[in-house]
């Protein structure tokens, strides 16, 4: 699930990046409102952590702009911030907020009101992703084959998530690496080789039909091809 935290403080920021990325989320960090708006407008956004008081667009205006917009105006918003007289929580509400959490918080804390807003969130198309005999859960973060569950440590399912969601797409080994992990790899890495090899063991080892392919020299691609 891909959560978007718009938050200028800069320590505050990179700390709920790396803690929602440890915690099996991709997550990606704005610095002003205008900029995660234009995210939030921009990317497949499954969630956003809103702090208030932020430079060249405030929390509120952020938000006010989201419930507008028909294609973010059901997306789960948790205003996470310092201001916690009742009026502003009242404020955040109407506004159209699901959450509330004060600073300074408890990150299990927010991490349990985000799973709780996603599994309330309207069910989307792509929550359940079909492949062949694969079925993606990707609220609740389980991998079936032939109706066999597929145990998948977070970084694994990131990675299956990614290229199911792009089915049929040959995703470079780059792309997979910024996606996933958020580095910059050097092309002649095979971290990311690595990393496939370990979920091929998983999910297509011990079946017929294979999903994850190689394409020579541009990358990797999911999709279910027929058996020869």
């Amino acid at each position: 699930m891909h959560i978007l935290i718009i938050e200028d403080e800069p320590k505050t920021g990179d700390y709920l990046q790396r803690g929602l990325r440890e915690s099996g989320f991709t997550a990606s960090l704005a610095r002003n409102g205008r900029d995660g708006l234009h995210l939030a407008n921009e990317e497949e956004v499954d969630l956003v952590v809103l702090d208030v008081m932020l430079p060249r667009m405030d929390g509120w205006e952020v938000l006010a702009a989201l419930r507008a917009h028909e294609a973010t105006a059901r997306l789960p918003v948790l205003f996470l911030t310092a201001r916690d007289e009742v009026r502003d929580r009242v404020k955040g509400l109407e506004l159209g907020a699901d959450d509330y959490l004060v600073k300074p918080f408890a990150f299990v804390e927010l991490v349990a009101r985000i799973r709780t807003l996603l599994r309330r969130a309207p069910l989307r198309e792509d929550d359940l992703l079909c492949i062949g005999d694969m079925e993606i859960d990707v609220v609740a973060r389980k991998v079936l084959r032939q109706g066999q569950p597929v145990l998948l440590t977070a970084q694994e399912f990131n990675l299956l998530h990614l290229l199911a969601r792009r089915q049929g797409q040959v995703l470079s080994r780059s792309l997979i690496a910024s996606a996933v992990w958020d580095i910059n790899f050097d092309s002649d890495t095979n971290v990311i080789d690595a990393a496939v090899r370990r979920l091929r063991r998983k999910l297509d080892d011990p079946f017929d039909l294979k999903l994850i392919h190689t394409r020579r020299g541009m990358g990797y691609v999911c999709e279910a091809e027929p058996q020869t």
